[in-house]
């Protein structure tokens, strides 16, 4: 698995570099400019508020797990996949870490175990892609409206296709494939230390009580589905922002087809570190069926990695020194307990 993250990775690069020696980074950086620092501000402003909502999502399927602890997690977890060199796995894996290790507002609320996190992370991404393929296929309605994208409609409409009917082999696994799930978690455990990789195949029964108990309530995941849908409509609002401020004026329908095609075209590419090069592809090939010019389209897709770079760096910032106090807490309280035990049996050696 590293290896091939390591070759997509550098394919990804190889893309990347070719389409920006194609067009001349000299235009790219002129039309990327035309944003300005106030562009740039608003638009990590209206990401950051898609991303309090994408945390939203996951507490109205999961209110149990905090509505604090889900939009810190959410942020930890996209934070790892934009900023960190793993594909989206590996930022699962750090996500779940941040949802056993972050506090809570609420003194209700403890902290939660491997078999809990896992399952609630689990559930809060199989919400998220149903949302998703509700909005691609708003998305390519949208394309396939727009003259001349019937040839690029068809190959994405039958990749979700195939899309929702794996996300509906992942919920029934979830729900009734319990040696599926045991597999699953092994793999997992094969990229995550190996004391937490101990503690969650020994609670695999626990992991999947916690999965039924979240699967028995469909309301509150058909809330949270809904909510991810909402979510992706304001991406797409961020990114017809974006065009406007670069001098792209394709209206929010445009923007709705190119967003949601770009992120369906993305999660086909899970396994490629921040999509590299994929997204450049994607965004400059949609932006021509609508007109924009290739410079336009690449400068919005380095434009959407640092706004996602300029969100996830203090995210992940804060995340490592709430680690290390944690760390520092329980270090003490290890010391604490030593000493506490070794006066106790002093004591009971004097008294003897």
């Amino acid at each position: 698995m590293k290896t091939l993250t390591f070759i997509l990775s550098l394919l990804g690069l190889a893309l990347l570099t070719g389409i920006m020696a194609w067009l001349g980074i000299g235009h790219v950086f002129t039309a990327m400019q035309r944003i300005g620092v106030g562009g740039f501000l608003a638009m990590v402003a209206g990401q950051a508020l898609v991303d309090v909502g994408l945390g939203t999502s996951w507490y109205l399927a999961c209110p149990e797990v905090g509505l604090f602890r889900t939009i810190a997690s959410r942020a930890v977890r996209d934070a790892a996949g934009n900023c960190l060199p793993f594909s989206q796995l590996g930022g699962m894996v750090i996500g779940i870490r941040a949802t056993c290790s972050m506090p809570t507002l609420s003194r209700k609320l403890g902290p939660l175990q491997w078999p809990a996190a896992v399952a609630t992370n689990i559930v809060d991404i199989t919400t998220e892609v149903l949302g998703q393929i509700v909005f691609v296929v708003i998305a390519l309605a949208c394309l396939f409206s727009h003259t001349g994208a019937n040839k690029f409609t068809w190959p994405v409409l039958g990749g979700m296709a195939l899309l929702a009917l794996g996300i509906a082999g992942f919920i029934w696994t979830q729900q009734r494939g319990g040696v599926a799930i045991h597999h699953a978690a092994r793999f997992l455990g094969r990229h995550i230390a190996e004391g937490w990789r101990t503690t969650l195949i020994d609670n695999m029964d626990s992991f999947q009580g916690q999965l039924d108990l979240l699967w028995a309530r469909p309301a509150r995941i058909a809330s949270g589905a809904m909510m991810h849908l909402l979510c992706w409509l304001g991406g797409a609002g961020v990114t017809w922002l974006s065009l406007e401020l670069l001098g792209a004026h394709i209206g929010y329908i445009g923007a709705v087809a190119i967003e949601g095609v770009v992120c369906g075209i993305m999660s086909a590419s899970f396994l490629v570190p921040a999509a590299l090069g994929v997204q450049e592809a994607a965004y400059v090939a949609l932006g021509y069926f609508f007109g924009i010019e290739a410079e336009i389209s690449l400068g919005l897709s380095l434009l959407r990695r640092g706004r996602d770079i300029a969100i996830g760096i203090p995210v992940m910032a804060l995340w490592q020194i709430s680690e290390m106090r944690r760390l520092r807490a329980s270090k003490h309280e290890a010391k604490a307990s030593e000493t506490l035990d070794y006066s106790d049996n002093a004591t009971g050696s004097e008294a003897s």
